[in-house]
């Protein structure tokens, strides 16, 4: 338990002082997002923290690996975390292509997959081995790019990601899965989040830009894999649905209407939410709230996985409802709205 307090206070000090310094540094740079196609804010905000928040979670994870206290194989993830940390940085500062930077993500998850000692099979044999690896991986990749594509109002992705770091360690707790490695690796991914998610909130003083959401995602994953592959499946789903379900709903509907789907959009449920006002703390909120109900459904799943998974649906389902319900809504006085800055 000292270990645990440790970690997480060091992880927290250490996201928020970090992004409290990178914000200043972009700002002096001109390291900027401009409002774009997909962005709901409406003028230049520094982007680029995630440098800090990734950074503090991967130098804490290799620490805890070197030491004993998690898996060593969390060196390997941490590497390729740190490469795709580099690769997205470079695009938040000048654009790359979009293929290329899928390759590279495409390659890190490939390597993950080949180098990961003792991982369970995603689907639990159903499949033979082969085939589980390729889905796995493409799973991964997508998993990676949504938790990209989520990454649209203030707070969102530092929400998501407390919710699955005290998801993964409540689980640990309670399984004893993996004993207290996953319990740190949880808790400090729910740190750092947490330590950046001060700067984030609405309004947002600055975004994690590629270089935060893509190895947050990559690493999210990894820990959702391991639950999934040593047979808590359906506590690793639960803990996401909400991500799943709106990014792929929306994929699929672009793609069905004859949409351009690889450009950028602002159509996912919780975006046509805030057109209604542009308020992200009340749109956040109400992600927040269904997560955390989707949390309490992932830990039940432990003991009773199919009520678990039909109760998470429902909650997903009344989430995505509201979402969309809050963005055909007309405000009362819409002239009253003030304009805010808001997030890419």
């Amino acid at each position: 338990m000292t270990a645990i307090f440790i970690v997480s206070a060091l992880a927290w000090i250490g996201s928020w002082a970090g992004t409290w310094a990178i914000t200043r540094w972009l700002a002096r740079r001109g390291i900027v997002d401009h409002p774009g196609e997909r962005s709901s804010h409406e003028r230049p905000v520094p982007k680029g923290a995630g440098a800090a928040v990734v950074g503090v979670l991967l130098v804490i994870w290799v620490a805890l690996a070197l030491v004993g206290f998690v898996p060593r194989g969390i060196l390997g993830i941490s590497g390729l975390a740190f490469v795709l940390a580099a690769v997205s940085w470079r695009n938040d500062l000048k654009d790359m292509s979009v293929t290329l930077r899928l390759v590279v993500q495409i390659a890190a998850v490939v390597v993950a997959l080949l180098g990961w000692p003792g991982r369970g099979l995603l689907f639990q044999g159903l499949l033979p081995a082969w085939l589980d690896q390729v889905v796995t991986g493409v799973a991964w990749v997508w998993f990676v790019n949504l938790f990209n594509f989520m990454d649209g109002a203030d707070g969102m992705t530092g929400v998501e990601c407390v919710v699955i770091g005290l998801g993964v360690a409540a689980i640990g707790a309670f399984t004893g899965f993996g004993p207290e490695g996953y319990l740190l690796l949880g808790v400090t991914l729910a740190a750092v989040a947490a330590g950046f998610l001060p700067w984030n909130w609405y309004p947002a003083r600055v975004f994690l830009g590629d270089v935060g959401s893509v190895p947050l995602g990559f690493v999210a994953g990894w820990l959702l894999l391991e639950l999934a592959g040593h047979g808590y499946w359906a506590p690793a789903l639960l803990l996401t649905l909400y991500y799943l379900s709106d990014a792929t709903w929306t994929l699929v509907r672009r793609i069905v209407r004859g949409e351009p789907f690889w450009r950028a959009h602002k159509t996912h449920f919780f975006q046509r939410a805030l057109a209604r006002d542009g308020n992200h703390a009340a749109v956040v909120g109400l992600v927040l709230a269904g997560s955390v109900a989707l949390a309490a459904a992932a830990v039940a799943a432990i003991w009773l996985p199919v009520p678990a998974l039909l109760a998470g649906a429902v909650i997903t389902g009344v989430l995505m409802m509201a979402l969309g319900r809050r963005g055909r809504e007309t405000p009362g006085d819409w002239r009253s709205v003030p304009k805010v800055e808001t997030r890419a």
